[in-house]
């Protein structure tokens, strides 16, 4: 009898243990996240650093260096997604700060709405410091091959705060400003991008 409480004892125990685990934390993602301060409010994002781990240590060298402030969502299309993290508010391309990395499209990440993901331009592996939110399942957007117009763009987290925020961007009216179209008439500035230490 007494082996029999002894061993009652430690499940009970255990059982406890495992289920203070999960309801203090123990299961919480480790994964960074940051928050994009802009001036129609602020969206946090959760980075997947276990699923795109050089696409999220670029874009945090970006975010350290202070280079998203005064950036603006310089490219809106009101069903597919908002592009931003390149262009001052009076439309003049910022240099990037490091050379292009490789692009982890085929990381199983799919552009869902609100997930973000590096812009690039026709060469695979071009994304500098450009990213977009999209705002609906982009299902063309994803990896399904090896060639530039399959590979995909590289999905590295997700919109956890402030949906409705990407949504009001996503409203804006938009022009053509020189070359570029799509650019909102109203400049829509990022004034800071900072990881969420909280």
């Amino acid at each position: 009898m007494k082996f029999i409480k002894n061993v009652m004892t430690c499940i009970i125990i255990l059982s406890i243990a495992f289920f203070a685990s999960i309801c203090f934390g123990a299961g919480k993602s480790s994964n960074p996240m940051v928050v994009i301060e802009t001036s129609k409010g602020n969206i946090t994002v959760e980075l997947y650093k276990d699923k795109a781990p050089k696409t999220v240590e670029n874009f945090l060298e970006y975010v350290n260096a202070g280079y998203y402030n005064g950036t603006i969502f310089h490219r809106v299309i009101q069903g597919f997604m908002i592009q931003g993290g390149g262009f001052t508010e009076d439309m003049v391309e910022k240099s990037e700060l490091k050379d292009p990395i490789e692009n982890e499209a085929a990381n199983g990440v799919k552009n869902t709405a609100g997930t973000i993901a590096m812009a690039r331009t026709n060469e695979i592996h071009s994304a500098t410091s450009q990213f977009f939110i999209n705002t609906q399942n982009n299902t063309f957007l994803n990896h399904s091959g090896t060639d530039a117009d399959s590979f995909g763009y590289a999905v590295f987290g997700k919109v956890k705060k402030g949906m409705s925020v990407v949504y009001k961007i996503e409203g804006v009216e938009t022009g053509n400003r020189g070359f570029h179209e799509n650019v909102p008439t109203e400049p829509v500035i990022i004034k800071s991008v900072y990881v969420k230490t909280e």
